[in-house]
């Protein structure tokens, strides 16, 4: 399928603050933040749609609970005007929320996602979406991963998980593209 970014919504997944808490094992990506904050700045400055999405833990003691001060976005990261929100509990933007309808309604071919975090719900969202029919794209240098242990404890780095990701969902579930190459299209 050829690409029509006027007819593809940004969707920037879960960035918030929560993932600088030193709760949160080391992330890779230093320039998670300027990559997505230029897509944004790029569909704001042409009027394509963008749907922000939110996480909002049901746990109380989660840095993602709505209470917590981690549940808010980060700089730059806020919806603006009349920029909608869908709030999810689950990994997946597609799971108990209406992102699917408020899609349609757009008229949308192309999902363009990024965010925190490449291998939980950025792919899940993009395998979910994929599913359904959406044609996917992940900006993959516009989100990150961290880093987490095996089953033995081992260490696997952050950039590693992130590669093996990309992989596997440029492979089956989307098409993957660099922030430059979006902002050139």
């Amino acid at each position: 399928m050829s690409l029509d970014l006027d007819r593809a919504v940004l969707l920037p997944i879960d960035m918030q603050q929560a993932f600088d808490d030193p709760k949160w094992p080391p992330r890779w990506n230093g320039q998670i933040d300027a990559n997505g904050l230029a897509l944004i700045r790029h569909w704001r400055e042409r009027g394509r749609p963008i749907i922000h999405v939110r996480h909002d833990s049901i746990f109380p003691d989660s840095t993602l609970h709505p209470a917590s001060a981690g549940n808010r976005h980060r700089p730059g990261f806020e919806p603006q005007g009349d920029e909608p929100l869908v709030t999810k509990g689950v990994n997946s933007a597609f799971i108990g929320t209406d992102l699917d309808l408020r899609l349609k309604r757009l008229g949308a071919r192309h999902v363009v996602t990024f965010g925190i975090s490449t291998d939980m719900c950025v792919s899940t969202t993009i395998r979910t979406g994929a599913n359904m029919g959406w044609d996917m794209i992940l900006a993959d240098d516009a989100s990150d991963c961290f880093e987490l242990p095996d089953a033995n404890g081992k260490i696997i780095p952050a950039k590693a998980i992130q590669a093996a990701h990309v992989a596997t969902l440029g492979f089956e579930f989307c098409r993957v593209m660099k922030t430059g190459e979006l902002l050139a299209a």
